[in-house]
């Protein structure tokens, strides 16, 4: 099989599997550039792309002097792809499992405080008023930060997902995995003077969140209006959605929630994904220990 065929093969494989738009958009940019640096000898055939192969273009990545995540991206992209040829039988072996992932650089999550964060949504509650628009919004704030939602899982959220007796919320999250995360108090008033004025959305009848045009919201306009309040109260352009994300793991994290129980509520695949955050109450713990020990 060609190349070009295998990429168009998977690339339908990710939209049938409701892969998010941003990995689907990724994912294509990524195996268009692969395409590109394999073509430079002909159309090459999947079988002939062996480790040796994948090592040179690996090599190729470095003279280009992508950085690290930037590399690690494209080899997890290209290793996908030989994942899924493997297993519909197209190819016998992944030769991309044999390459060295480029180390990552170690690095932390930028995270606001507690009160920072209470700070911000009340902050948001007062300037988005009683308006039917602002009432949407102070609700996507609270379930970004109220269950750790990613936006994709945000805006894909339909009226049927939400339990408002139990307070519980039935989210799709990477490869279609549904969890159940609870909401608390906070969450269920701004849910529930929402629905009170919520406009029928006209593709899309069950969608939670609904657009000014009467659309299902979509994940940019949700970064759109979280920034938009962020520079608006607090004068900071880099506050986005996965902020208030990495906000509800680490502020669970210090009040003594198990990790293993944020990694269930975050819909972490892998227990190390989650473990960043251990690192980040690690440096608080030594900054109030510098500050406030006589011995530090």
């Amino acid at each position: 099989m060609l190349l070009c065929e295998a990429i168009r093969l998977y690339l339908d494989h990710l939209r049938r599997e409701n892969a998010s738009p941003h990995t689907q958009k990724n994912y294509a940019s990524d195996l268009q550039q692969i395409l590109v640096y394999f073509q430079r000898a002909g159309e090459p055939q999947v079988q002939e792309i062996d480790s040796l192969a994948i090592r040179e273009w690996m090599g190729h990545l470095y003279d280009l002097r992508l950085t690290t995540v930037s590399m690690r991206r494209k080899l997890a992209c290209l290793r996908s792809l030989f994942h899924f040829l493997h297993a519909q039988g197209l190819v016998k072996k992944n030769p991309a499992k044999l390459i060295r992932t480029p180390k990552a650089p170690q690095t932390l999550p930028q995270v606001p405080t507690e009160e920072q964060t209470n700070g911000l949504i009340g902050q948001v509650a007062s300037e988005a008023g009683e308006s039917l628009h602002g009432k949407r919004d102070l609700l996507i704030f609270e379930l970004l930060y109220g269950c750790g939602l990613r936006v994709s899982e945000l805006v894909g959220l339909n009226l049927a997902d939400i339990d408002r007796t139990e307070r519980w919320v039935r989210v799709r999250g990477k490869g279609n995995k549904e969890r159940q995360v609870p909401y608390g108090e906070k969450a269920a008033q701004a849910l529930e003077h929402y629905l009170t004025e919520r406009p029928a959305c006209t593709d899309e009848p069950d969608a939670l969140l609904v657009a000014a045009r009467g659309k299902r919201l979509g994940d940019r306009a949700v970064r759109g209006i979280v920034k938009q309040y962020a520079i608006l109260l607090t004068g900071d352009p880099t506050l986005h959605p996965h902020t208030l994300r990495h906000a509800f793991a680490t502020h669970l994290l210090r009040d003594g929630a198990d990790l293993r129980a944020i990694q269930e509520l975050l819909g972490h695949s892998q227990l190390s994904t989650t473990q960043k955050y251990t690192q980040v109450s690690l440096a608080d713990l030594m900054a109030i220990y510098d500050k406030a020990h006589p011995k530090a």
